[in-house]
């Protein structure tokens, strides 16, 4: 079958949506199915990635504000579709690109929209607690009635659709590269590079915006700092925040290492960490949380987020949002974290489930 994958908001540097369109689309090729992804970029491309995978790169415009993102006319997606026809539609956005699901559904096309954030959660940034749950009700209502399955990757993702009472959902867990990030990466001389004498290496990774609460760990460095821990604190990632973040940060063992390209690179990063953070409270699945673990790494996580649902206390620790409880974990798993149990924990998601679990979920036999 041709499956056409949609997303806006990607681009290079677009983290964990990225992973997970390459990692469903390699995955679907390797069952025999002819895929096309759409993307947004500066200027038309249309190329084949080493996965087998088709991608048209169609222009778009920058939004404001994003550090770079952009999003395509949805017209122009209309039309290359029209073009190309798919027997599956595969949609990774749930505001520009909202549409399509009325669009494959007049043309008898089965689809599917992947939710990859919580949408009460982002309007809270701009609505108080009441409105921001009432619009979010209304848009996924709508939503949800124009395409055939509704793609939710934990519990936490689809509270707000079991809320309205939606019935075409499908619970399928993204998974992790198990190649790529491997406890095997732990490099000595990284750690050599990054730390003064007996520190502890505490890492961050992920976009500097708002929603991902970064500061949060460059808090939680500052309690383990006063509380004498010596440890230091990677941040790997940029973002709209990163100034700010800087400044915060002035006095204390913190180093940004800005964007990190090669995966591999992120991947001897984390196999090299003594513990790994993730406190956005918003996560819905958090890839980040799940490739340090994969490198054997224990993560500190919000409760407030799904991945209260992947970490185990064998792993990691699912903590209230502030720093102190943060640091006190971190404390904790310094003294008895297991690399083992986190390196098991990972394994539990290989991409080859989810990319079953889509399949399924797009009527794909």
């Amino acid at each position: 079958m041709r499956i056409v994958q949609l997303a806006n908001f990607y681009g290079p540097r677009s983290g964990g949506l990225r992973t997970a369109l390459h990692h469903l689309g390699a995955g679907y090729v390797a069952a025999g199915h002819q895929v096309v992804l759409v993307v947004p970029g500066s200027s038309r491309c249309d190329e084949l990635l080493p996965s087998g995978v088709r991608r048209i790169t169609l222009p778009a415009v920058k939004v404001p504000g994003t550090g770079g993102y952009r999003v395509v006319d949805p017209w122009r997606v209309k039309a290359l579709l029209e073009r190309h026809r798919p027997d599956r539609l595969e949609v990774s956005d749930r505001l520009t690109l909202r549409g399509m699901g009325r669009w494959a559904f007049s043309r008898g096309i089965p689809s599917v929209v992947i939710s990859h954030e919580r949408l009460d959660r982002l309007l809270s940034f701009v609505l108080p607690p009441g409105p921001a749950r009432a619009g979010a009700d209304w848009a996924n209502a709508r939503m949800a009635a124009s395409y055939d399955t509704v793609v939710c990757t934990t519990s936490f993702a689809r509270e707000e659709f079991d809320r309205i009472g939606a019935r075409n959902l499908a619970q399928v867990p993204l998974g992790v590269d198990l190649r790529t990030f491997t406890p095997l990466n732990h490099s000595s001389e990284l750690r050599s590079t990054l730390l003064q004498g007996k520190e502890s290496l505490i890492v961050h990774c992920g976009r500097l915006s708002p929603e991902k609460h970064v500061e949060r760990s460059v808090d939680t460095l500052a309690e383990l700092h006063d509380a004498g821990v010596s440890a230091r604190l990677v941040i790997a990632g940029d973002g709209p925040r990163r100034a700010l973040l800087e400044k915060r940060a002035q006095g204390l063992p913190v180093t940004f290492l800005g964007f990190v390209k090669d995966r591999s690179d992120v991947a001897s990063l984390l196999a090299s960490a003594d513990v790994s953070l993730a406190p956005g409270p918003h996560e819905t699945f958090g890839l980040a949380a799940l490739e340090a673990l994969a490198s054997g790494t224990p993560v500190v996580v919000s409760e407030s987020s799904a991945l209260r649902e992947i970490v185990r206390p064998s792993c990691g620790a699912a903590v209230a949002d502030h720093a102190p409880a943060f640091a006190s974990a971190v404390s904790d798993l310094l003294e008895s974290g297991s690399r083992e149990a986190a390196r098991a924990r990972a394994e539990e998601y290989p991409w080859e489930a989810a990319v079953d679990g889509m399949l399924s979920a797009l009527r794909v036999l």
